[in-house]
């Protein structure tokens, strides 16, 4: 029964070829998750911005948790099923260096302790070189 499970979620994640790869999302990164809101007959898109608490990897029932401060430091939080059809796409605005795989402990947080170091990207040596060749054609 186990197997038929597994086989029918793997079916429905390959149906489906433009679903966000959950390899790129990690604890700790800011994203950007832009979500389509259904009000009445009209469709639009809200983005939600905040931080990666939680990412649960499966097959058709992958999430992800991102938690953000709301007005008047109150703390929100909203799972996003990765496999959704209302998902409409997820940036990753910054990355940062976490030692947990889930950051609970933010929850109580606020202010300055809440905050996560950034993770600096090294720039390789092809990138510098590319940039020395865009500025060298301008």
């Amino acid at each position: 029964m186990a197997d038929l499970v597994r086989s029918l979620e793997y079916e429905h994640v390959h149906d489906r070829p433009e679903a966000v790869p959950i390899a790129k999302l990690r604890p700790g990164d800011t994203v950007r998750v832009h979500f389509r809101i259904v009000e009445g007959k009209r469709e639009r898109l809200q983005p939600f911005q905040g931080v990666v608490i939680r990412v649960r990897p499966g097959l058709s029932d992958a999430n992800v948790t991102v938690r953000r401060v709301a007005v008047h430091g109150i703390g929100v939080e909203r799972t996003f099923p990765l496999h959704s059809p209302r998902l409409d796409h997820i940036e990753v605005v910054r990355h940062a260096h976490v030692r947990r795989a889930n950051l609970y402990f933010l929850r109580e947080r606020t202010g300055k302790s809440a905050r996560l170091r950034e993770k600096r990207r090294r720039v390789g040596l092809e990138a510098v070189e590319d940039e020395g060749k865009a500025a060298a054609r301008e």
